[in-house]
């Protein structure tokens, strides 16, 4: 090949890399500097604006913003570890031991990702408000007196959001702790057993140090997933957060910094509490981690000592989907049936005909599927590409170009979707510079905005390292020896991608694909912050809205979020078949 060909080839491979680190640039970075510089900014006597830290400052001298921020930080620590306290035990039993029904179990554990927490959140008021099934529980059983039911969740909004963004999320760190527990190399733990070391001597000593790794990535999505949860504390009724607070600031933009400086304290809370958990848990876990030398063998359990393992696997299962069940029970309860009762006492199917009938749930339900569709279809798209230059181009930068696929997980979803909002102001002010009137789908605020584009590349930036990781895994199972010859016997790079790499990647593509339509189908940050008419709802906005409304809304949501539960059923079912254990490494920071 001649070394003309050779250059001409490798200064396209750069022209691709620079047209995804510009994406990049534009769609991520942009909105977060505009967020970030927002915050430490006056107008001035003469209009021009002044650097200022007052904003920033009076983040931490508000004593509602403080409060928020210490309450969302409390959200996020607890719900961390309780992640943790739930996914590590199971992980080790379900990697160490084989037990009759374990391979059942060990789906069921992936049950609580099919339905966002702030959904479940209508089903666990259902079972644990005060004239809920939980009380009529324990007044039939003569526990408590009717006339003085007790309080779970209005006494406790701050523990009720806690667990249930806990059971939503702890298959996160589950996943996590099952692969790195799979690549552990068995002789280390044998040689210590040798030496007389004690299980539990054991495990603190050398397997947990090792699959810190795989901890710290869990945990770091976990945490900042946690600490910025908007849908959630919304549906407790538990404003003192900060992502809530940032929320009700959106329609300050435009001439207030406050909202900016609140966002710009929260992103930099997490990111170093991330830089310190790094240095901490991090650096010197990865220092010792490595790769299993021989296959790690499970050892088989007897009947009575298997029942005895897959317990715990079965209690938390149940827990967890206690809220998904009180959802499907009020999708299925007439109005007002379902009170002071342990199940509802009239039954009805009308809401799921609601929920395509509605005007607002049937309208956001098109809107979702348009959103979701062409998110995915730009994330196939640009996630092959990066998944290419990654695996296959040999190009400097390729590096950075994979850090920047995967930073959407560890950044906050409000503080991308905020971004997009103060994307849209700043394009407005250019326009209004200019003379010219702001087009309404560069809008997000305003009289009659069209946030189409906006909510289109939120969800696919938000999903694409689904994509990307997808991707990776099948370009890195696949020889490129095929693609090479395609090449040498004159194929374009382009005709050569399509034929060759897209059919050996299809499986790859398809699981990542599934999980980005499925999870931006129920996205709930960008949904309820860009999404500011009803005529542009998504699903999620339009359930926020009809829980909020009397009469059979409330009931419409749950059927709603019911459709949800399938969709998402189906696609972690698809997903997990089709790239197996792998399916962790797609929620890696």
């Amino acid at each position: 090949m001649s070394s003309g060909l050779i250059n001409t080839r490798m200064t396209a491979r750069y022209v691709l890399l620079a047209l995804c680190l510009a994406v990049f640039a534009a769609f991520m970075i942009w909105p977060i500097l505009l967020t970030i510089s927002g915050g430490f900014v006056t107008p001035g006597e003469d209009g021009q604006k002044q650097f200022t830290l007052q904003y920033i400052f009076g983040v931490f001298a508000d004593p509602v913003q403080r409060e928020g921020l210490i309450n969302s930080l409390l959200i996020a620590v607890m719900t961390t570890t309780l992640c943790l306290i739930i996914s590590i035990p199971l992980a080790v039993l379900g990697t160490t031991f084989d037990f009759r029904g374990k391979a059942i179990f060990s789906a069921l554990i992936l049950v609580p990702m099919i339905l966002p927490p702030f959904v479940g959140v209508i089903g666990l008021r259902q079972l644990l408000g005060r004239f809920g099934a939980i009380n009529a529980l324990l007044v039939d059983f003569g526990w408590i007196d009717p006339a003085h039911p007790l309080d779970f969740i209005g006494g406790a909004r701050f523990w009720g959001v806690v667990i249930m963004e806990a059971l939503h999320l702890y298959p996160i760190i589950y996943l996590n702790a099952t692969a790195s527990l799979a690549n552990l190399d068995p002789s280390l733990e044998q040689a210590a057993e040798n030496l007389g070391a004690s299980r539990w001597t054991r495990f603190r000593r050398i397997t947990l140090p090792l699959i810190l790794p795989g901890l710290f990535a869990g945990g770091t999505i976990v945490f900042i997933w946690s600490f910025t949860e908007l849908g959630t504390p919304l549906m407790f009724d538990y404003y003192a957060v900060t992502p809530v607070q940032v929320f009700w600031g959106i329609q300050e933009m435009a001439d207030n910094p406050r909202p900016y400086a609140l966002v710009a304290v929260m992103l930099g809370t997490s990111v170093l509490l991330y830089a310190l958990g790094k240095l901490v848990f991090g650096g010197k876990a990865y220092a010792m981690a490595t790769r299993a030398g021989t296959q790690a063998t499970s050892r088989k359990l007897g009947l009575a000592p298997g029942l005895l393992a897959a317990l715990p696997f079965a209690l938390i299962t149940a827990v967890a989907v206690l809220p998904h069940i009180g959802v499907i029970l009020a999708s299925f309860s007439e109005p007002g049936s379902w009170y002071q009762s342990v199940l509802p006492t009239q039954w009805t199917g009308s809401h799921y005909a609601g929920a395509l009938t509605h005007p607002l749930a049937s309208g956001s339900i098109h809107n979702s599927l348009l959103y979701s569709s062409l998110a995915v279809v730009v994330d196939i798209g640009l996630g092959v590409l990066i998944a290419w230059l990654i695996v296959r181009g040999r190009v400097r930068g390729a590096s950075l170009l994979d850090s920047l696929a995967m930073l959407p997980l560890a950044v906050p979803g409000l503080v991308l979707a905020f971004g997009y909002v103060a994307m849209s102001l700043q394009i407005g002010q250019m326009f209004t510079g200019a003379g010219a009137e702001t087009p309404n789908w560069l809008q997000i605020v305003g009289e009659n905005p069209n946030p189409i584009v906006f909510l289109v590349i939120a969800y696919a930036i938000r999903r694409l390292p689904y994509v990307v990781r997808a991707a990776v895994a099948g370009m890195q199972q696949t020889s490129g020896e095929l693609e090479e010859a395609a090449v040498n016997l004159g194929a374009s790079p382009l005709y050569a991608a399509r034929r060759v790499i897209i059919p050996l990647i299809m499986a790859n593509l398809i699981a990542g694909g599934l999980l980005a339509f499925s999870f931006a189908m129920l996205e709930v940050s960008d949904s309820l912050i860009l999404a500011q008419t009803e005529n542009n709802y998504p699903i999620t906005k339009a359930i926020y809205t009809l829980f909020e409304r009397l009469g059979d809304g409330p009931y419409i949501a749950s059927a709603m979020g019911v459709w949800g539960m399938a969709l998402l059923t189906v696609t972690l079912v698809g997903a997990s078949v089709m790239i197996g254990k792998k399916l962790g490494s797609i929620f890696r920071v």
